[in-house]
């Protein structure tokens, strides 16, 4: 009876410990190809399968312009792993919570060929750029960087990869790539000749319907990642040596970048009371947008 009463319980505690389990999805920018980036991002769903009990997807867009579509429509995702400007428009609009996010601070490097690099970014006008396509960071840096509509580089957005970008300089196909710095540094024959202002980088964010119990799991065992061996490749792939703890004050004011992308409506103010000088009585006036 009491061998019974042990077996029973223990079946208990597993159809208790499968009903807990759940299937969550991770949002991630498209950097790569979708079958790619299934492979980048496998080692990571793995650990956090193994770490917390549930199952991660990933999901990609097919390109930058569904990614911006998805995420103004507030298409469903549990959590997302995004630059700063995407992180902090879901934080303001849809209520995520920046949970990690990688240890180093995101830069931007526009490398140019030997042979246009002597000259600088000025050098690159009317030249062709790679970049990843709009609303990219690396993209928004880069129309930061050449704001005079008639001095302008060739931007092409035909890259699959931020690193298809260096390569296209290697073949020719183009005199420059903008890159992210931790890829810049893979290729030191390739010469940078303009470097972007910091940002937050990085972040691993969570939507508000996701249970505390699983973002505290998640938060755990991304803390940790850098100590499992089998997570190594996707450090390397994702260009950080750890995460650590994110705040959403870091991340404040960087939706601004998205201000002049197309689809990108500026967040209403709320209503402020104005007195009335003839009569005393506040009055409530709405500005709007």
């Amino acid at each position: 009876m009491i061998k019974r009463s042990g077996f029973a319980a223990a079946l208990l505690c597993l159809a208790c410990s499968s009903a807990s389990a759940a299937t969550y999805t991770l949002t991630v920018e498209p950097n790569y190809p979708p079958n790619q980036a299934q492979d980048v991002y496998r080692p990571l769903l793995d650990y956090l399968g193994r770490s917390t009990g549930h199952t991660f997807k990933l999901r990609v867009a097919a390109n930058y312009h569904v990614h911006w579509r998805n995420i103004r429509d507030a298409a469903g995702t549990d959590f997302a792993f995004e630059e700063a400007h995407f992180a902090d428009y879901r934080i303001e609009r849809h209520g995520f919570t920046p949970l990690v996010r990688v240890a180093e601070p995101s830069r931007w490097s526009l490398l140019a060929g030997d042979g246009n690099a002597s000259d600088g970014a000025r050098g690159l006008i009317g030249y062709r750029i790679v970049s990843m396509p709009s609303p990219s960071l690396g993209y928004l840096v880069l129309s930061e960087l050449y704001p005079n509509p008639i001095s302008q580089p060739e931007i092409q957005s035909v890259a699959a990869s931020w690193r298809d970008g260096v390569e296209m300089v290697f073949s020719a196909e183009t005199e420059a790539a903008m890159v992210p710095s931790y890829i810049a540094q893979l290729y030191p024959n390739v010469t940078p000749v303009f470097e972007s202002r910091e940002f937050p980088g990085r972040a691993l964010s969570a939507a508000g319907n996701v249970p505390t119990d699983v973002r505290e799991a998640v938060t755990e065992a991304m803390l940790k990642l850098h100590e499992d061996g089998s997570a190594h490749e996707v450090l390397v792939e994702l260009g950080t040596a750890q995460f650590v703890p994110a705040q959403v004050s870091e991340y404040a004011g960087h939706e601004s970048l998205l201000r002049y992308v197309f689809g990108y409506q500026a967040k209403a103010r709320p209503a402020e009371e104005i007195p009335d000088p003839s009569s005393g009585i506040q009055v409530s006036a709405d500005r709007g947008n």
